[in-house]
């Protein structure tokens, strides 16, 4: 499957099942704020693969972080723009986000999207973690 034959409304329907949401439109913020985020941490190129499940201003003119966040500050950083959200529950919304978007990106593109992102992101697509034995 590839990317551009998806459409953000599935989604947001994913991500509504994966996380329990009780709502599309708590579905839909949440992943909004979330792939918003995660777009400063990708290059344009990635960016650009992914539009179809963007939000339309993340797609190509989000700046890119001034540095990579780790998984952990990534997930801090989500708290303060989720509503009522705690550092406990972001990491609840972001982990839903990422693993609906990686059950809709299949394997090969995640693990893909997962090697331009710092070490730890993995489980917050749902993946395990692999390292390789020094």
């Amino acid at each position: 499957m590839t990317v551009t034959t998806m459409q953000p409304r599935p989604l947001t329907e994913a991500v509504r099942e994966v996380g329990q949401y009780r709502s599309a439109a708590e579905a839909e913020s949440v992943t909004h704020t979330v792939l918003l985020a995660l777009c400063a941490h990708l290059p344009v190129t990635e960016r650009a693969e992914l539009a179809p499940l963007l939000p339309t201003e993340a797609a190509l003119s989000t700046p890119l972080a001034p540095r990579p966040l780790t998984a952990r500050e990534f997930v801090e950083s989500m708290a303060p723009h989720i509503e009522n959200a705690t550092p406990a529950t972001a990491r609840w919304h972001v982990t839903s986000v990422l693993t609906a978007l990686a059950q809709q990106l299949g394997i090969a593109h995640t693990t893909r999207l997962l090697s331009q992102l710092p070490p730890g992101f993995a489980l917050l697509f749902g993946q395990a973690e692999l390292v390789a034995a020094a």
